[in-house]
This record gives structure tokens, sequence and C-alpha cells, in this order.
């Protein structure tokens, strides 16, 4: 493991520094030509590790081989991760700080230092004394998420193709673009891919496979009033920031909202509220592990935009529900050796397995759901989308050695 460290090093602190923030509100693939800086990158380091079929396709995926070290033919695994970071929090000027042999004593972020990383906001970190401790420097977030998993795959594929004794089969590596607001994989071709087993690194705790995340819809309300001048509007003003308010008072408050769930509840997220007095509009994410519960919360909105309508006839209120990506579960429980295989990958690493849920998703939804069988692996990263982001650099390390042990399972497999 100590073998991986330098390298994991040097490609984690170039990847962050390299802003890739996603957009929502963009049509173009990717949503942001930032990202391309990074997907680029990836292609010229690729093409100079001596992986082969390096290509950057139309659709913004970074794709490779590392060719086979065996003659019988074996399933193909892809590795995947996304280059994009979150746009919900700043990620343009990182400055990645190491704390190296970390003491267990708060950490204090010097840009802001009123971002503090502990035991309370982050209890996993009192695992970690004497390991190596990434954070950003209080203004920004890490970026971790997901650039830690593209330096854990790099680094894996350096050290398969610098170590051609090691028995493993095909190799595909993938890089996506716009996973942090649900466009991952929406365009990605499997004939492209060209695997029959996927993995994505995007998971967190050391010894985490996934292979169940929320099932997700985006909603979208539009509600047009009637504007007019407030010194004489009495009896004709209809303020749509007024009826937004009243809808959002109509939904739960004190449950099923990001803040009041944990474990397996699902909830209903409030993300985006703008507008004027003339029309204002409202973006929602829904989340659930059951589609029956994603289909309650769905109601729930519908009902909050009749009874407003209701109360106020002049108004036009519209709604849209659209599917993000459903709960991978649905597919992988069918043929769960993609996840006993990574279990055993683990337990070889002499990890503590840990299988649970993730509270989100990962473009392994998406993957699975179109037919290839995409459990997420764990890099270490806590604390995703904020300031207080951290990873350590021995678990990554540990996750480079579990794909390599894991690629050589494969390869008793037909």
């Amino acid at each position: 493991m100590t073998s991986y460290l330098q390298n994991l090093e040097s490609r984690f602190l170039r990847y962050v520094q390299i802003n890739t923030q996603s957009d929502e509100t963009s049509s173009s693939v990717p949503s942001t030509a930032i990202q391309l800086d990074l997907l680029r990158l990836l292609v010229t380091e690729l093409e100079e590790l001596g992986t082969t079929d390096v290509v950057l396709t139309d659709y913004g995926c970074v794709m490779a081989t590392i060719p086979a070290t065996i003659e019988h033919k074996v399933p193909t695994v892809a590795f995947l991760a996304h280059v994009d970071t979150a746009p919900a929090f700043n990620g343009n000027g990182v400055k990645p700080i190491i704390h190296r042999g970390y003491n267990g004593q708060e950490i204090i972020l010097p840009d802001d230092k009123t971002q503090i990383i502990n035991f309370e906001n982050s209890p996993q970190l009192a695992q970690k004394i004497g390991e190596d401790i990434v954070t950003a420097s209080g203004t920004t977030l890490l970026g971790a998420d997901d650039k830690a998993g593209i330096a854990i795959i790099m680094t894996m594929a350096d050290y398969l193709l610098r170590n051609p004794h090691i028995p493993h089969g095909n190799i595909r590596v993938c890089f996506t673009p716009d996973e942090e607001i649900g466009r991952g994989v929406v365009n990605l071709e499997l004939d492209d891919l060209r695997a029959d087993v996927a993995y994505t690194l995007d998971g967190g705790t050391k010894g985490e496979v996934t292979y169940e995340t929320f099932s997700a819809d985006k909603a979208s309300i539009k509600i047009t009033g009637i504007s007019a001048h407030p010194g004489y509007a009495q009896g004709q003003l209809v303020n749509a920031l007024s009826l937004a308010c009243n809808l959002v008072n109509l939904l739960p408050q004190e449950s099923d909202t990001p803040e009041t769930t944990s474990g397996r509840e699902g909830f209903m997220h409030l993300y985006s509220i703008s507008g004027t007095a003339a029309y204002a509009e409202l973006h929602f994410i829904l989340r659930d592990f059951e589609l029956e519960g994603l289909a309650a919360y769905g109601n729930k909105l519908k009902e909050a935009c009749h009874a407003v309508q209701q109360g106020e006839p002049r108004a036009q209120i519209e709604y849209e529900i659209t599917p993000q990506y459903r709960n991978m579960r649905y597919w992988l429980e069918k043929d769960m050796k993609p996840v006993e295989l990574a279990l055993q990958a683990i337990d070889q690493a002499i990890i503590k397995p840990i299988v649970q849920p993730v509270r989100g998703g990962t473009d392994g939804s998406g993957l699975t759901e179109k037919g290839l069988p995409t459990p997420n692996l764990f890099t270490g990263m806590q604390n995703l989308h904020g300031p207080l982001e951290w990873i350590s650099l021995q678990d990554m390390a540990a996750a480079t050695e579990v794909c390599v042990n894991l690629v050589q399972l494969w390869t008793k497999e037909k």
C-alpha cells in the first residue's frame, strides 16, 4: 500500500487544483467547458502511461484500455470516476493542504479560521491519527468527490502497466463529466465502454461497497402571477413569490427534509427558489430508496400545487417531475457476483468490508439501469460538497489495493 502513496498524492493534488464545477443550468455537453481541462489532461496522462484506445468522446467521456496480461478470455472490468465537482460550493482556486501524520487535534483551515474540522463534524477523523489528511484551505471545497476516484484509477493503471506479471483481463478506464448534476452517463454508450462489469470509485468510508442507492426524481414548479404597481395593486396583484411561500409552507417542515432524515429515510429538498412578484420558480430533488416512497413525494408536491392553485385561481401554476436515476439494487440483487468479488477484494486487503446503502446516487445507478452492473467502491472522501471536505491518502491507497485485487479475482470468472 505504501508504494501507491507518492503517486496518489501527486496526482490528487494536481487534479483538485483544476476547477471542474458542473452547471445544471447549462445545456452544453459537458455542461461547463472547464471540465475539458481535466479531461484533456487525463487523455495525455493515459497515453503517457501506455494505455490503448484512448479517446475523448464527443459527449465528454474519456475512455482507455489497460490490455490484458492473460490469454484466456475473462470478463472485461471497467472502472469509472467523474471529473466534475459539485456546484453547491466554491470550487475555484482550490489550495490543497496535507496534514502529515495527523495528530488528533482539530484542523483549523487557514484561509477561513471559522472553518474547523474536528471529531464532532467528522467522526471518521478519530480513526485517522497518524495518517496523511488532505483538506482545502477554508474557502473552497476540496474536490475529493470525485478526483480521489480519478487518482485511484490512474494509480491503479500505472501500477498494473508497470507490473505486467499481475494477471488480469482487459480493463476499461472511463472518466465522465456532469455526474453531480445527474448527467454523468446519460449519453454514455455501452458499446463504447465495452465492459462486462463496472465499478465506480465514488464512495466514502474505507471498506465501503454500495449496491443500493436512492431512486431520484427532479421537480420544477413555475408560478406565474399578475404584476401591478404596488401603490395601486389592491385587488389586482397576484404575487408569485407569496404563492411560492404558501406552497412551501404546505410541505413537511419537521420531517421528510435532508436535515431531518437519515438511514433509509427519503426526503424532498427545495434547493432553489427565485423570481419576482410576477413569476417564480421552485426546484426540488426527491429521494427515496423505494419507488413507492418516491412517487409519494411527487404526489405531495402535486397536492400542494393544486391547493395553492385553488386558493388563487388567477395564478398559473405548472409542475414537472423528471426521473433522474433508480436504485441499482433492483438490478444488482439479481446477480450479486460483482458485489461478492468486491467484498472479497476488500477482505484480501485486510480491511473490514462495509455494505450499506448510499444516500445519493452514482454514475453506477444509470449504468446498472442500462444493463451494466456497476457497484460503487470507497475512496475515503468525507464531508463532501463543502469547505470541510477531507480525505486520507492512506484510505486512497487502500482503495487502489482493492482495485488491483479485484481485477485479479475476475480472472477466475468466465
